[in-house]
C-alpha cells in the first residue's frame, strides 16, 4: 500500500466512488479504502431519478439500455385511490445496485483512482488515517462510510440536529414489470416501493418504523400488490437496511469532510439518496481543488434543501392517514398537480413554481 495521497476516501460505496471520480477529474491523487469487496450491495429501491442520471453522466459513468429498464414517472396507490404522473422531460432508470456499483468501480479505475478493498480503517491520525494497520498520509480525508459513519464520530461532527429512523427490507421477484412507473403503495404505517427492473424482474422495498416487521407479514396492507406477487418466484434473499432523516450542523472539520449518508440523509422514500450524494461529490471536488472546504459546506446546505423539503412532505403523509387520503384523491383528480410536484422533486421547478403548485394543491384539498 502507498504511504501518501492527496485525498483519502473512507468508504467505497457509490458516494465514496463518486467523490473519488470527481476529485480525480480535478487532477488530485485519490485513494479509496473499504473493508469490504465489490460489488457492495444495499437494500434500496434501485430506481435512479432523472437528475441522478444527469449527475452520473457528469461523473462519466455510462448506463446502457440493457443494464436495466427505463421508468417514466411515479404512481401513488392506497386501498382506494391511484394517482400517476410522468416526469416532465427526462426519464428515470432502474438498475440493480450491484451492477451500478460495479460500473462505478470500473469508472474509478479508468480515472486512475487507487482502490484498496479488504482494507479496514481503524481510525484517524494527525496527518492521515490507519488503513490495514498502517499510516496512510493524506492532505484531505473524506468520510463516505454511510449512515453509521465512524469518520463522523472520529472527527466530532456527530452533532445530530434531528434523526427519524425507519427500516427498509428489499427483495427481488421474477415477474415482468406491469408498469412503466415506480409505484409507492401506502399502508397505514408502512410503504412498499416497487421498481420495474429489466429482464423480467421487479424490486420491492418495504419501509416502516417497525424494526421487527417482515416483508411477508406486510402483504395484508397491500392486497393489490400481494395479488400480483402471489405466484412470483423470489430471485434474491431479503436484505435489510436502516433509513433516516438526519441533518448535521457541519459537514467538515479541519481537513475532514463528509459525503453521502455520512453527511446527513433523507428518508429512502424520496429516492434522492444516490442523486444527492453524486451532486455533493461534484461540489466537494471543486472545494478540494480550491483548497477550501467552506465552499463545500455552503454547497452541501444548498443541495440538501429540496430533498429535505420532499422528505418532510412525504413523511407527513406517512404519519397522517387522513391528510394522505385527501392528497392522493386531489392528485388523482388533477394529475397536472402531481406532474408539477414531480418536476419539483427532480429539480425542474423554481421556488415560484413550487409556491404556485402548493397553492393549487391547497385549493384542491380545501375543495375535497
Amino acid at each position: 500500500m502507498q504511504q501518501r495521497t492527496d485525498v483519502l476516501i473512507i468508504g467505497g460505496g457509490p458516494a465514496g466512488l463518486a467523490a473519488a471520480i470527481a476529485a480525480r477529474r480535478k487532477g488530485l491523487e485519490v485513494t479509496v479504502a473499504d473493508g469490504a469487496r465489490p460489488p457492495i450491495d444495499k437494500a434500496c429501491g434501485e430506481g435512479l431519478m432523472p437528475d441522478t442520471l444527469t449527475a452520473l453522466r457528469g461523473l462519466g459513468v455510462v448506463i446502457q439500455p440493457g443494464d436495466g429498464r427505463i421508468f417514466r414517472g411515479m404512481r401513488f396507490l392506497d386501498e382506494t385511490t391511484s394517482a400517476e404522473a410522468h416526469f416532465p422531460e427526462l426519464a428515470g432508470f432502474a438498475i440493480r445496485r450491484t451492477l451500478l456499483h460495479q460500473k462505478m468501480v470500473e469508472r474509478a479505475q479508468e480515472s486512475g483512482v487507487s482502490l484498496f478493498w479488504d482494507a479496514p480503517v481503524a481510525g484517524l491520525a494527525e496527518d492521515g488515517a490507519i488503513v490495514s494497520g498502517k499510516l496512510l498520509r493524506a492532505k484531505w480525508i473524506i468520510g463516505a462510510d454511510g449512515i453509521g459513519s465512524r469518520v463522523r464520530r472520529w472527527s466530532a461532527l456527530d452533532s445530530t440536529l434531528r434523526a427519524r429512523v425507519r427500516f427498509a427490507q428489499r427483495r427481488h421477484y421474477r415477474i415482468e414489470p406491469w408498469s412503466d412507473c415506480v409505484e409507492v403503495h401506502w399502508g397505514r404505517k408502512m410503504q412498499a416501493y416497487v421498481t420495474p427492473l429489466g429482464k423480467g424482474e421487479t424490486c420491492v422495498v418495504l419501509i416502516s418504523r417497525d424494526s421487527h416487521l417482515r416483508l411477508e407479514e406486510a402483504w395484508r396492507e397491500f392486497p393489490r400488490l400481494a395479488g400480483r406477487l402471489r405466484n412470483a418466484e423470489a430471485s434474491s434473499v431479503v436484505r435489510g437496511a436502516v433509513t433516516a432523516t438526519r441533518r448535521l450542523d457541519r459537514v467538515f472539520r479541519g481537513k475532514v469532510a463528509l459525503i453521502g449518508d455520512a453527511s446527513g440523509s433523507v428518508d429512502a422514500i424520496t429516492g434522492e439518496g444516490l442523486g444527492l450524494s453524486f451532486r455533493q461529490a461534484l461540489a466537494l471536488a471543486g472545494a478540494l481543488e480550491a483548497g477550501e472546504l467552506g465552499i463545500y459546506q455552503e454547497a452541501h446546505r444548498r443541495l440538501t434543501r429540496r430533498p429535505n423539503f420532499m422528505s418532510r412532505l412525504l413523511l407527513l403523509l406517512e404519519r397522517n392517514s387522513s391528510l394522505r387520503k385527501r392528497v392522493l384523491r386531489a392528485l388523482s383528480e388533477d394529475p397536472n398537480i402531481f406532474r408539477q410536484l414531480l418536476a419539483i422533486h427532480v429539480g425542474e421547478g423554481s421556488p415560484a413554481f413550487l409556491a404556485a403548485t402548493s397553492m393549487r394543491l391547497g385549493w384542491q384539498l380545501l375543495a375535497a
